[in-house]
């Protein structure tokens, strides 16, 4: 199932204890495009102080009511000090997770550590009978590749041959936190619609311009299926997308 990620914002969060908070954001990696954390306003129960709650705590969603989590507020409330004001950086990272006994990412070729979708107990040793983990580059310890979801909304679509709108949501998959899609408005370069694009077919981001460039013409997307953002997408609309554009569907 397809879940909006701006529709997750004013949802509660539940510690199997008591509250937590509201989601006000949702940080996504710029190399995979997953999401890794919500950000979540405390409110007054620890005096307005921002925290990240990573898929891995996260029993289950109800969009339309709360997310639960495993969390237990003792744990929430001792849980390393971030400052989402700005840039996390890997070893802000590295110390969150180690706080919560989570293992980082980003060495996996796959969505997450040990397969395809957050897991917190390790699985059959085999399994990590992987590729070793690269050695980490000199500045690894610095560097960020989190992305506010809040912030890229409102990035311009440019496709292959001309602008087609901005990015205005996204689209992650309940069970992995994929990124599937970009919702995109088209509505000041095209006649007023919403359509998807999957996060496989875009060529380049320019962080700094602000822009996404994806391998699809204006003419492919003006004809596209239309998204409606009251409704998450079926499979079968899902199905339809691809095939309009001649794609392969992640799924198989």
């Amino acid at each position: 199932m397809l879940h909006s990620l701006t529709g997750l914002r004013g949802i509660r969060i539940h510690a199997a204890d008591g509250d937590i908070g509201e989601v006000s954001d949702a940080y996504f990696d710029d190399e995979r495009w997953v999401v890794r954390y919500l950000t979540v306003n405390t409110g007054s129960w620890l005096s307005g102080r921002t925290v990240l709650v990573s898929p891995y705590s996260v029993s289950r969603i109800d969009a339309t009511r709360a997310i639960l989590t495993t969390l237990t507020r003792k744990q929430v409330e001792d849980s390393p000090s971030i400052d989402t004001a700005k840039p996390i950086s890997r070893r802000e990272e590295e110390r969150y997770l180690g706080y919560y006994g989570y293992p980082i990412y980003w060495p996996y070729t796959t969505l997450w550590a040990w397969g395809a979708m957050p897991v917190v107990v390790p699985p059959d040793p085999r399994l990590l009978q992987e590729p070793a983990m690269p050695e980490p580059r000199e500045d690894s310890s610095s560097e960020s590749h989190l992305r506010s979801c809040r912030e890229v909304a409102g990035y311009r679509i440019q496709g292959s041959d001309d602008a087609v709108g901005h990015a205005e949501d996204f689209l992650f998959e309940e069970g992995t936190w994929a990124v599937r899609y970009v919702a995109v408005d088209t509505r000041n370069w095209l006649p007023g619609k919403h359509v998807l694009v999957s996060t496989q077919w875009i060529r380049e981001v320019s962080w700094p311009e602000r822009l996404v460039v994806v391998n699809l013409s204006r003419r492919a997307i003006e004809g596209s299926p239309q998204y409606d953002p009251k409704n998450p997408p079926t499979r079968a609309y899902e199905s339809d997308l691809h095939r309009h554009y001649q794609k392969a569907g992640y799924w198989g």
